[in-house]
């Protein structure tokens, strides 16, 4: 299914989708003004750009460092080339020390990989312990945004998946209850957890640390409680130096959701005495990412989602619209490098607006490298040909004024000689919903030309 389909099928919820747009505009509002609250903010925006540019410029010096450095400090490395071996790894990991019950936090990557699945299967009972990952996963769902997992659900639906699910009382969807009822059953998953999983914000090579930053507290418990930490990393998440990191924490939050800073940013360096700690560092295309000249600074995202958080698109259409793990502005340019069939119409679904790029914290030329795709994908996908051939013939009209004014003349007849329905049909899905302004009798050259021969 296509992503204007699944946007249609959003959309006639005509309440959810005006309440899902205002919220996310309300987080951009704050987004901008956290921002003004810098007066360095462009400045830290082209610090963080230009430090990105420069891993990425050498990317396999600092995931050689970076590996050297915590393997020195007791942290154990594993390398996975996709998301099956990153599976593998995890699951052999877990298998080899009788793990059962295992505590994750958040992690776009594992989502990416399909973790919980393969852990389920292996019957691994995975619970995933940021809320909003909690309540699609109670939902047997998938996130919907980067950041905040189930904003496509009400507070009402929320409090009906809690009673069904956890026996809760219905509370007409208090936040308070509701929060209090999530906190004390993922407590006793806490506890009785045997290994927790969490993703990596951040790797500094120069000193081996691992950032994680959370809102919650969930990562902190399941890091520290079970007696091993597995700790899922792209390889893209890697920065040299730990003077680098206060440029990205100072950017991070407040373009996610407008704090400061997040509530709480963990450094994981060594593991306690009797515990493990490994690190899995996944590619997953990336490097084939990395290879494409107009595509490799999508690889600078550090996944704020203030992408996601001011696209007319994304805001209108919600996250499952795009079907796939990254949606939004920064999911369109990632995606189509993995699947192009499967996902080459996502960078057609946005207006090229720009402000994606003006949002973005690392400065990632987001429209210009979704309109780079439409380029690609016209010319390689064949369901396109019609619409380039169409291109092309437009441009050779426009390229001869004289010939561009016959046809326009003869457009116009025809157009004034249909009914509305057959004018609806001729544009397409465009058309289902919109009618064509009035068609003129005669151009403004027209128009103009006769006027200027009276007197």
């Amino acid at each position: 299914m296509s992503h204007a389909r699944r946007a249609e099928a959003f959309q006639k919820d005509a309440e959810r989708a005006r309440w899902h747009d205002e919220t996310l505009w309300q987080v951009r509002s704050k987004r901008d003004r956290a921002a003004a609250e810098v007066p360095e903010w462009e400045a830290l925006r082209e610090a963080a750009s230009q430090i990105k540019r420069h891993t990425l410029s050498r990317l396999d010096h600092y995931l050689e460092e970076l590996e050297t450095v915590t393997q020195r400090n007791g942290i154990v490395v594993h390398w996975a080339r996709d998301g099956e071996q990153h599976n593998r790894i995890v699951v052999g990991l877990l298998r080899d020390r009788g793990v059962t019950r295992v505590v994750k936090s958040k992690s776009m990557l594992t989502e990416e990989c399909g973790l919980n699945p393969w852990l389920e299967k292996q019957g691994v009972e995975v619970i995933d312990t940021d809320l909003g990952e909690r309540i699609v996963q109670l939902a047997g769902e998938r996130p919907s945004h980067l950041v905040m997992p189930a904003i496509h659900k009400k507070r009402e639906e929320v409090d009906e998946l809690f009673h069904r699910t956890m026996g809760t009382q219905r509370s007409g969807g208090d936040p308070v209850y509701l929060t209090r009822a999530a906190r004390k059953d993922l407590r006793t998953k806490f506890l009785a957890a045997e290994a927790g999983i969490t993703g990596v914000n951040f790797a500094v090579a120069e000193t081996g640390e691992l950032v994680i930053c959370t809102n919650e507290g969930n990562a902190d418990l399941g890091m520290h409680l079970p007696p091993i930490h597995i700790a899922c990393m792209g390889i893209e998440k890697v920065i040299p130096k730990r003077e680098h990191l206060g440029v990205f924490l100072r950017l991070l939050a407040r373009s996610a959701t407008g704090q400061p800073i997040t509530s709480y940013t963990s450094h994981v360096a060594t593991p306690q005495p009797g515990r493990e700690i490994h690190l899995v560092l996944v590619d997953n295309g990336r490097t084939e990412q990395l290879a494409r000249k107009d595509f490799y600074t999508s690889l600078s995202c550090i996944r704020c989602a203030a992408c996601l958080n001011t696209c007319p698109i994304y805001r209108r259409s919600g996250g499952h619209s795009y079907g796939s793990t990254i949606p939004g502005p920064i999911g369109a340019i990632l995606e189509p490098g993995k699947d192009l069939e499967a996902h080459g119409d996502l960078p057609f679904a946005s207006t090229l607006c720009g402000s994606c790029s003006e949002v973005c914290p690392v400065k990632i030329p987001i429209h210009k490298q979704l309109y780079r795709w439409r380029q690609l994908v016209t010319e390689q996908t064949p369901g396109h040909v019609m619409e380039g051939g169409l291109n092309r013939l437009g441009a050779a009209l426009f390229r001869h004024p004289y010939l561009f004014a016959r046809v326009a003349r003869g457009v116009r007849w025809i157009l004034r000689s249909l009914p509305r329905s057959w004018q609806r049909r001729m544009t397409g899905r465009w058309g289902e919903s919109r009618d064509l302004p009035g068609i003129p009798k005669e151009s403004f050259q027209d128009w103009a030309r006769t006027r200027r021969r009276k007197p």
